[in-house]
């Protein structure tokens, strides 16, 4: 064999491994979360879910061949973290795809980071609704969803007809009641009473006093995801308050944690643990058997976040590649079979839904009162076609 003919045979050789090596280089998923903040009661099962979906994919084969990983990042719960998070994991971690639950402020912050690096994100967070950007995706509710089902009960079983809204003092808070104060105008009632504390406040006294003499016969709460929603109800149950009470952010993971401070309260979401279908008890299932006694409660927060990692995994494989341009071009147009039924990102860069409305029982779970299958989320970003 001539030594022209075995550089080439070696030529060839090395370029199979570095092939093979390069098919086998890791999809990155960054997952930007609060680890400290407001978010860190919840974020930690946003992390287990995550872990739950890379390690089903990868056992079955990756993403085209390649394995997933996960690259966590704390955010702060707030915009300030949230620049650093996402400067980070776009630009230094170099990661493929963002996927997370975030606060409304952390994710108001990031996105000019996200549009300067191209970068697909999958929101995983219910929120206020109407954040639009050509490189996100939502896969959780917005108000349209989420909001009538509380109020129209609250109406019509309970006769409320004088309502007290109190949230945090952020995007989420205000966008939320705003919505829910002109819902609630429609059904015929009244706010008598709103009330607002910055993000980190604790101390909610002075605003359940004016909630005690406001005459209200209904309560809404719409407060930052996680510990808010601890202190206000335990502040609440501890004043003697006891109307009816929806609040708009709290998950079954949270209300559970509350023991029976929660007892009580009416909650709508798109998850809850006694659905019953297949998918479901499957997930629920492989959850107990990855994290036994270290499993976080499953919630709203936490099961979009799965979903959306097996969203990403569709649409890479449907556009056959990892490239940004090419998923962002395929996210809207696939559906996700998991907990919560069929999820498409379809409209408007946003998923129709089935809602439930619930109410917490004393040992922590949500006992479903109703249904809603398919609810649309509305008009959300016209401008955007998924």
């Amino acid at each position: 064999m001539t030594i022209k003919r075995s550089a080439a045979i070696l030529g060839l050789v090395l370029a199979t491994i570095a092939g093979n090596a390069l098919a086998a280089d890791p999809i990155r998923i960054g997952v930007p979360v609060g680890l400290s903040g407001a978010n860190s009661v919840v974020a930690p099962g946003v992390v287990q879910a995550s872990e739950l979906a890379v390690a089903e994919i990868n056992a079955r084969g990756g993403v085209l061949g390649r394995p997933l990983e996960l690259v966590v990042a704390d955010d702060g719960s707030g915009a300030a973290g949230a620049q650093k998070a996402f400067d980070s994991l776009i630009f230094q971690k170099k990661v493929d795809v963002l996927i997370s639950m975030e606060t409304s402020a952390a994710r108001n912050a990031a996105l000019p980071i996200v549009a300067r690096g191209k970068v697909p994100y999958i929101y995983t967070s219910f929120y206020e609704g109407r954040s639009c950007s050509p490189y996100m995706y939502v896969n959780a509710w917005v108000p349209e969803q989420q909001v009538p089902p509380i109020v129209d009960y609250f109406a019509g079983e309970l006769k409320a007809k004088k309502y007290f809204l109190i949230g945090s003092d952020y995007a989420f808070g205000r966008g939320m009641l705003a919505f829910t104060k002109a819902y609630i105008g429609k059904t015929g009632g009244s706010v008598v009473g709103e009330e607002y504390l910055p993000m980190d406040g604790t101390d909610w006294t002075a605003i359940i006093s004016k909630v005690k003499a406001s005459g209200a016969d209904a309560l809404v709460t719409s407060t930052a995801g996680g510990a808010p929603n601890v202190t206000l109800t335990k502040q609440l149950r501890a004043a003697g308050v006891n109307l009816p009470y929806g609040n708009l952010a709290v998950d079954e993971g949270t209300a559970k944690g509350m023991g029976g401070d929660a007892t009580g309260i009416f909650i709508s979401a798109s998850y809850v643990t006694g659905i019953e279908s297949p998918a479901n008890k499957a997930f629920l299932a492989a959850m107990q058997a990855k994290f036994g006694g270290e499993l976080k409660t499953p919630n709203d927060l936490t099961v979009p976040q799965y979903e959306a990692i097996y969203a990403y995994k569709a649409a890479v494989e449907k556009a056959g590649s990892a490239k940004a341009d090419d998923v962002l071009k395929a996210l809207g147009s696939v559906a996700v079979d998991g907990p919560r039924g069929t999820i498409a990102m379809s409209a408007q860069h946003h998923a129709p839904l089935t809602m439930y409305l619930g109410q917490v029982q004393p040992d922590g779970s949500v006992k479903v009162i109703s249904s809603f299958k398919d609810v649309t989320p509305g008009a959300q970003c016209p401008d955007l076609k998924s």
